[in-house]
């Protein structure tokens, strides 16, 4: 374990509320703890019992405080190191007044993310781990909680690891082979390498697979909400949000421009855009609203397409969503008390709030066709996606070069591979790498 400065922080947020949490860590949190809190029996914090909150009384130069203790001892704490958390009522100054305390008594403030840097530092985490955690925090839907979840559990960063293992065995092999020739003992040969980069590379791109999932999962399922004026279009958006976001009229052409909601089904985030009716307008304001209606299908994961009768059809629009997923909406069926489905076509009525379940499970079930959801291990980063697909790009290069030279030719390749999987285990990632990500954490954290 490193030894660092001992570090004090504020974990929770600063604004009034039932309690307030103040953080140290290091070698000195104890020792200094015992300088400004005590038990009525005149206990201090060195002699307390390690994870049992303890009440007493914290005194700082302007006020004294009744509040809780708990003492971690090393390496039994979250950073590794000795920890002192104290729980005090909720008040900003509070708060502010016993970190200030903490500082002066020989404590230095600790950055942003800098208690879960050193958890890293000090091998209570990988930084997949630590990725995941703020992926839990900052997370705006159950899905993203729970791949991140996954990572806090370190289910990428074991996979990760094992691969680097599997390639250290390999290099070992090859080093063996080439440094004893003369032993005559075949330590490993071109087919059993092959065999076991072939894994590698299959592992690997079973992970790579799950990033359109995973994308889901980080940016949401962003679906248009399209069709020709009066359809029904605001409607459907606020029967679906649950919430009167939209202005509804009688008058053709009220929506002219882009209003937005977002829902959740299954745990999964969708956001939903309400658009202009597209149609040809002279009004120069409508006729701004119908082009960005038009630009949102290129982002568009899903369209729903909204009609008040099947056999509506607008070529320019037709033209406009080839290759993209349409869910055909037919508006109003509480007119003809049809509400019969098809397989891309869904009838309902916004206005009565009918069979909008059978949208919601439409949009669900579009979105996440052919995608890797379930238990399995998700690339919701960009930085780890980036870093397995350079993984991977070597594994191929080293596997494109087996059979016409050397084995020892592609040890190049398997370094760098090795390289690109610390990357998310932290095993050989730079500095600038451990600093970029923990900068990201708030103070405290």
């Amino acid at each position: 374990m490193k030894d660092f400065e001992t570090i004090a922080g504020i974990s929770t947020p600063l604004v009034s509320g039932a309690i307030s949490i103040v953080r140290m860590s290091g070698k000195d949190s104890i020792k200094i703890a015992d300088k400004f809190f005590m038990t009525k029996k005149g206990k201090k914090p060195s002699s307390f019992t390690p994870r049992m909150l303890t009440l007493g009384e914290f005194k700082t130069d302007a006020f004294s405080e009744q509040c809780l203790l708990v003492v971690f001892s090393a390496p039994n704490s979250f950073t590794g190191e000795d920890m002192v958390e104290i729980q005090c009522h909720g008040g900003v100054m509070i708060a502010k007044g016993i970190l200030s305390t903490l500082l002066r008594g020989g404590a230095k403030m600790a950055s942003a993310g800098e208690f879960s840097k050193r958890a890293f530092l000090n091998g209570k985490m990988s930084l997949s781990n630590a990725e995941g955690m703020m992926d839990m925090i900052n997370a705006t839907s159950e899905a993203e909680i729970r791949a991140g979840y996954s990572l806090l559990k370190g289910e990428l960063s074991k996979k990760a690891e094992e691969a680097q293992q599997k390639l250290v065995d390999i290099l070992s092999d090859i080093e063996v082979s080439l440094d004893y020739p003369e032993e005559d003992i075949e330590y490993t040969t071109k087919e059993k390498t092959k065999s076991a980069l072939l894994q590698i590379q299959a592992d690997l791109e079973k992970q790579l697979a799950s990033r359109g999932a995973g994308k889901l999962i980080k940016e949401g399922v962003k679906v248009a909400i399209l069709g020709k004026p009066n359809v029904g279009k605001s409607s459907l958006l606020n029967a679906l949000l649950k919430d009167e976001k939209a202005i509804v009229t009688s008058v053709a052409g009220t929506t002219r421009d882009i209003v937005e909601g977002e829902i959740a089904i299954n745990g999964l985030k969708f956001i939903l855009f309400d658009t202009a009716g597209i149609r040809d307008t002279h009004d120069e304001v409508e006729k701004i609203g119908v082009e960005k209606a038009k630009s949102l299908i290129l982002s568009a994961d899903i369209i729903l397409l909204v009609k008040e009768d099947e056999s509506e059809s607008d070529p320019g629009l037709s033209e406009l969503l080839k290759g993209k997923k349409v869910i055909t909406v037919l508006n109003k069926a509480d007119k003809t008390n049809n509400y019969s489905s098809g397989e891309n076509i869904i009838r309902l009525s916004a206005k009565e709030n009918k069979n909008l379940e059978k949208l919601t499970e439409k949009l669900y079930e579009v979105a996440t066709e052919g995608q890797l959801f379930g238990d399995n291990v998700i690339l919701t980063s960009e930085r780890h996606y980036n870093a397995l697909l350079r993984a991977h790009e070597s594994i191929k290069n080293a596997l494109s070069q087996i059979d016409n030279y050397s084995i020892d030719v592609i040890t190049i390749d398997l370094n760098l591979a090795y390289q690109a999987f610390g990357e998310i285990t932290g095993n050989t990632s730079s500095e600038e790498i451990v600093n970029a990500i923990f900068s990201k954490f708030c103070l405290g954290k």
